[in-house]
């Protein structure tokens, strides 16, 4: 994007010029945090005056808590985009000695970014009042991201990969996968959309996971704007982040335990297409999937209910004891010789491992823990507080991002050129 002035910026004994777009860009995300700050209680009577509430059932009282507010932080998000729109490409008509053509490749990207992450505000709202099936999940995403690749492939259109030092002797340095990269970003963005949707169920665990990946993309493009590398991607992605960020600090205030409001899918599905748009337009997609750890864990973890080879209850929330005020794991009970070949398999994989807290009754039936890292993780600690096992999700998401930072530069220099 043409960057028609910058300013300077003293950081660990040197000098770097940031764009004074950036600039405007923290300013107008500021402003969406405080929006969000004055608005959201005041829409809380109006969403259950709609309806749009429900019980939180992990509190002795079971409080009604409106609900789907992720489509006001949404409306926030978007918003703060629609305001910022102009301001990165003013040099084009500012400048008239470089005499500057406009910049419209870099425009329809904006556009597109903003294009996919409406939709998919949109459709995360209907989720929440209809509550669509399972596989419409699966594929609303995927209409939802060919703006995106439809711009990929118009600007960029590549599709080769850098391989590994171990396999270059054979393959070469790099190689070219054709439309695979494209089914790839796809895959991408359905994989966003619904990693942090079946990663929830406690006050403020959603809002904060996306908050410290979104923190982790953030951090990333500030250390490559500072080394040098390929300015106007992560400029981009900055653009997009940085109002993401100021807008969902606010739904987290109200959000956080005990929560006066709940999020829905609706803020699942806005915060995993954010995530993709900007690893897709960025040109960062794998150092993203990095960030997301956790969830790939958890997706790995919940295959088998994910998939029907072990019956899943609709909602697999941990089961609170209103005497104790304590969570614990919910269960699933299924017979062994009515699973098909997968479904056995996967039970013995996990029983054998250990993985799972299972009993097997006499007349067949098997109740174990329902297969996700929620209710791994009260397998480990026992009953537990909501607050409590919050924190310890938590703080897994940042030693993973931490993980991932150690992952990407100095172990990645082991096995890449640079």
């Amino acid at each position: 994007m043409p960057l028609f002035k910058s300013f300077e910026v003293h950081l660990f004994g040197g000098s770097f010029f940031f764009p004074l777009p950036l600039l405007v860009n923290v300013i107008i995300s500021t402003g969406a945090y405080f929006v969000g700050l004055n608005l959201i209680p005041k829409m809380k009577a109006m969403f259950i005056a709609a309806n749009l509430a429900g019980i939180d059932m992990n509190k002795k009282s079971k409080p009604k808590i409106p609900e789907a507010f992720g489509v006001v932080t949404g409306c926030i998000f978007l918003i703060s985009l629609f305001l910022f729109i102009p301001i990165p490409f003013v040099g084009s008509f500012a400048n008239d000695d470089n005499k500057e053509e406009f910049p419209h490749d870099k425009f329809v990207e904006f556009i597109a970014a903003m294009l996919s992450i409406c939709c998919m505000i949109l459709l995360g709202f209907a989720d929440d009042v209809l509550n669509l099936r399972w596989r419409d999940k699966l594929y609303l995403p995927t209409i939802a991201s060919l703006p995106l690749l439809m711009v990929y492939y118009t600007n960029f259109n590549s599709t080769t990969i850098v391989l590994p030092k171990f396999v270059q002797q054979f393959l070469g340095t790099s190689i070219d996968i054709g439309v695979l990269y494209y089914i790839y970003m796809g895959m991408l963005a359905v994989f966003c959309t619904n990693a942090i949707n079946i990663l929830a169920g406690i006050n403020g665990l959603e809002v904060c996971q996306s908050l410290i990946i979104a923190g982790s993309i953030i951090v990333f493009n500030l250390m490559e704007i500072i080394s040098g590398h390929c300015n106007e991607a992560y400029e981009f992605s900055l653009y997009i982040m940085l109002p993401y960020m100021g807008a969902t600090l606010a739904l987290w205030k109200y959000n956080r335990y005990p929560s006066q409001v709940f999020v829905g899918d609706t803020f699942n599905y806005l915060s995993g297409m954010t995530f993709a748009v900007v690893g897709i337009l960025g040109h960062f997609s794998k150092t993203v999937l990095l960030f997301f750890i956790p969830q790939i864990i958890n997706f790995i973890y919940s295959v088998p209910q994910l998939f029907r080879f072990i019956p899943c209850p609709r909602h697999r929330l941990p089961k609170h004891d209103p005497k104790s005020d304590l969570l614990n794991y919910s269960k699933t009970q299924f017979r062994v010789s009515e699973l098909n070949l997968l479904g056995r398999l996967c039970y013995l994989a996990f029983k054998l491992t250990r993985l799972i807290r299972y009993e097997e009754s006499e007349d067949g039936v098997v109740t174990c823990n329902n297969f996700t890292i929620i209710n791994f993780a009260i397998l480990l600690t026992g009953p537990i507080k909501e607050d409590r096992l919050n924190r310890l999700l938590i703080v897994f998401q940042l030693i993973c991002s931490l993980f991932a930072f150690t992952i990407r530069y100095p172990l990645a220099h082991y096995f890449y050129e640079y």
